[in-house]
Parts: structure tokens; C-alpha cells; sequence
């Protein structure tokens, strides 16, 4: 490991990508503490504080929320933008043929993303300035038309200014942009928490239970490295051609079917959907809305059905990004086959039997470690806002994240024939999660 980081300083443009993401990254973090006008940021702070439904986009806005920075949004409404224009890619057939149109085809879907981004941060900020305003939030004396446009443009600007840096680090530095500006933004709140389960370490068992803390989340991260590395390969057989005198193919091969393919996106949907009835109960404060807000907040019933949104959504998302049919008929183009399977509609139909077992493992999983907080929260007492930086989707993202950056990284230094973290000793090389 010590030997692969010093071979990162050999070569000169992996050290000027690995410079360029470090400093967008610090741009990032200077711009989560510029406020937005019109704001009292002690009264946001307090109503986060409370355990509203807020709670879990503050972290992942590293923290941009509480402060009700230009930032506040974070970058999640280009993740929804994303996620509603790869929906729209299946069901409308005019953007499936653009996506089918190579590389003019994948810009004008990034366009319509970026445009969809501003859409919904314009959307979000005025909801959010909204329900601001009703708990009191907005200083006096400023003309509530004004607040409201200022904190949609504010808002919508400072989401489309993080779509924009995360684009160039995606281009000029390493890893995925977005990924890492969510991951910077988790990864802030890592020492606070820390720090709040230290102070807090006599309400569970003293130092033995700080100890016993800090293994159950070593723990946790040891298996979502095993889960998100999990994959079942299928093999595959290539029959031989002769093409003149030559003979091609022949080879054996493998289909590699991951256990958790939707990734963390099955948990976001979930999230947005359990949480909506409790976000409009944050501002109608009387009515039937409270009660039905408070059941589906908390308690067994919240549980239950986000659990069980979280199973939907993994196989809903899988079936949208992973077609067993396409996949056999390219198999069948290039002369490849299955042991055992006849080409064409068995080999469709055995692909989707063996992926739907295997993404029932995958969601079972994605459950589990999303959970977690609320299991943390329930029978030890522990605050939410260490439950959700400690456990959850967010262990998820920071986990999946670094391995795909370690694994770019790898790929670098492998390329230019120098040994890669593990060492030519260890036997093989980090493999991220798509590896």
C-alpha cells in the first residue's frame, strides 16, 4: 500500500488529476459555509436539530443544509434528474432511440439533465423556503416575494454551480464528480460523529462501548466490500471460427451478474417516497396529515414498508438498466453460449431466473444496512444524527465511492507499469465495484 501511494508522485499526470479533484473538492467546502440571503441560520440549525425529516439530506450536503448555504440543495437534484431521464430512457421510445445514437445522442440527454436539474432545484428551493418561512425561519423586515425568488435563484445556482464542478473533476481529475462531491460531503461529518460518540460514551458502557461502537461499523464496512465486490459469473463458451486460415474464438469467458446492481438508488427512492407525507406534515401543523406523518416516521410500520420499497426498487431498477434479452442476443451475435442453455429465448430466460435469485440477495442486503440506524436508534438509544453518519446509505456511498477511486487510481499506475496498492506480492490488483 505505503509503495503504491509513493508511486502516484512518479507520474506526473495521475498527480495532476488526483491535485485538481483535491482542490475542487476544497472549493466545494468553502462554499458550503456562504450562506444564503434572508436566512437565520440559528433557526435552521434548531429545526434540523429536532430530528425532522431534514436530517438526512444534511448530511449529505456535508452539513450545507444547517448552515443554509448556497449549497443546500447539495447535488441530489441532478441524481433525481439522472434517475428520471434513465426511467424515461425505457418507457418513452423517441429518448431510447437518442440514447441509441452514440455519443450526440448521450449529450443531448446530458443537456436535458442539466435542464431538468435547474427544473427541480428551482422546485425544491421554493418548497424549502416555503416551509422556512412557516417555521419562522426568514428574518424580519424581507418582503416575502423577494425571499422567495432569491432563495429559488440562490438555491438552483448553487446546485448547477456543483453539477459544474463535478463534470470537470469527472473530466480533468479522478473518480466520478458526483460521487466524490457526496462523498466529501459524508465524510466531513466522520470526525463530529467521532467526536459526539466519545462525549457520549458514558451513556453506553464507557470506553467499552465506544470500542464496541467502532467495531460494529469496521464490521458493517467489511460487508459492503464483500457485497458490492459479490458477483455470480455465469460461463460462457465462444465456438470457433474460421475466417481464411485462421481460427477465431473458442475461448471460455464468464457473464458477470452483481449482487447488488441498482446500487444505492433502491434506498433514495424509498427515502423519497416514505418521507413526503412527513415533509408536508413538517409545515401543516394540525389535521389528519400529523398522525399519518408520525406513523410513517417512525415505528414498525415505517420499518416494514421501507424495507419493502427498498426490495421493490432494487428489482425494479435492476430490470431497468439490465435487459436479459439484449444480453443474449449479443451473446448469440458474437458466437457465445452458455453450457448447457440453448441460444436465443433459453438463454434470455435462464440469464433473468439466475439475476432475479441473485438480486433477492442483493435488496435483502441494501435492507439491511439501511435499517440499521433505525435498529441503532430504537434499542440503544443512540442520537439519529450519529446513527445515520455511522450506518445506512451514507456507509454505503463512502465505501462504494473509495473503492472506485482506489480502483481508477489502480488503473493509472498498472497502465504505466508500476505496482498498484496491493503489490505484485498480494496477487492481484483492487477491483472496485465494477472490477
Amino acid at each position: 500500500m505505503s509503495e503504491g501511494i509513493t508511486n502516484i508522485a512518479k507520474i506526473p499526470e495521475l498527480r495532476r488529476r488526483i491535485l485538481f479533484t483535491i482542490l475542487m473538492l476544497a472549493v466545494y467546502r468553502i462554499g458550503v459555509f456562504v450562506p444564503t440571503p434572508g436566512i437565520s441560520a440559528d433557526v435552521v440549525k434548531k429545526i434540523i436539530s429536532q430530528g425532522t425529516v431534514f436530517e438526512i439530506f444534511n448530511l449529505f450536503s456535508g452539513g450545507a443544509l444547517s448552515q443554509f448555504s448556497v449549497f443546500a440543495l447539495g447535488i441530489m437534484p441532478y441524481i433525481s434528474a439522472s434517475i428520471i431521464l434513465q426511467l424515461l430512457t425505457v418507457s418513452v421510445p423517441a429518448i431510447e432511440r437518442l440514447s441509441k445514437e452514440g455519443d450526440s445522442g448521450r449529450k443531448k440527454i446530458t443537456r436535458y439533465t442539466r435542464y431538468g436539474t435547474v427544473v427541480l432545484s428551482l422546485i425544491q428551493g421554493f418548497g424549502i423556503g416555503y416551509g422556512l418561512k412557516e417555521q419562522g425561519a426568514m428574518l424580519p423586515g424581507v418582503p416575502v416575494w423577494q425571499f422567495y425568488v432569491t432563495t429559488m435563484i440562490t438555491l438552483a445556482a448553487g446546485t448547477a454551480f456543483l453539477m459544474w464542478l463535478g463534470e470537470m473533476i469527472t473530466e480533468r481529475g479522478i473518480g466520478n464528480g458526483i460521487s466524490l462531491i457526496i462523498f466529501a460531503g459524508i465524510v466531513t461529518r466522520i470526525p463530529v460523529g467521532f467526536r459526539d460518540a466519545w462525549a457520549m460514551k458514558d451513556q453506553f458502557a464507557g470506553f467499552f462501548g465506544f470500542l464496541v461502537l467502532v467495531a460494529f461499523i469496521g464490521l458493517l464496512i467489511g460487508i459492503i466490500i464483500f457485497m458490492e465486490r459479490s458477483s455470480r459469473q455465469l460461463p460462457v463458451q465462444y465456438a470457433k471460427r474460421i475466417v481464411g486460415r485462421k481460427v477465431y474464438g473458442g475461448q471460455s469467458s464468464f457473464l458477470p451478474l452483481k449482487v447488488n446492481t441498482a446500487g444505492v438508488i433502491p434506498p433514495i427512492f424509498a427515502s423519497s417516497i416514505i418521507m413526503f407525507p412527513a415533509t408536508i406534515a413538517q409545515f401543516v401543523q394540525n389535521g389528519p396529515m400529523q398522525a399519518i406523518s408520525q406513523a410513517l416516521a417512525t415505528g414498525w410500520i415505517h420499518t416494514v414498508l421501507y424495507g419493502g420499497l427498498i426490495i421493490f426498487f432494487a428489482y425494479f431498477y435492476t430490470a431497468v438498466t439490465f435487459n436479459p434479452v439484449d444480453v443474449s442476443d449479443n451473446l448469440r451475435k458474437f458466437g457465445g453460449f452458455i453450457p448447457g442453455i440453448r441460444p436465443g429465448k433459453n438463454t434470455s430466460d435462464y440469464i433473468d431466473r439466475v439475476l432475479t435469485r441473485v438480486t433477492l440477495g442483493g435488496a435483502l442486503y441494501v435492507t439491511f444496512v439501511c435499517i440499521v440506524p433505525e435498529l441503532l436508534i430504537r434499542k440503544f438509544g443512540i442520537p439519529s444524527s450519529l446513527a445515520y453518519t455511522f450506518g445506512g446509505t451514507s456507509l454505503m456511498i463512502v465505501v462504494g465511492v473509495a473503492m472506485d477511486t482506489l480502483a481508477q487510481i489502480e488503473s493509472h499506475l498498472l497502465t504505466r507499469h508500476y505496482e498498484g496498492f496491493l503489490g505484485a506480492k498480494a496477487g492481484g490488483r483492487f477491483r472496485g465495484r465494477r472490477g
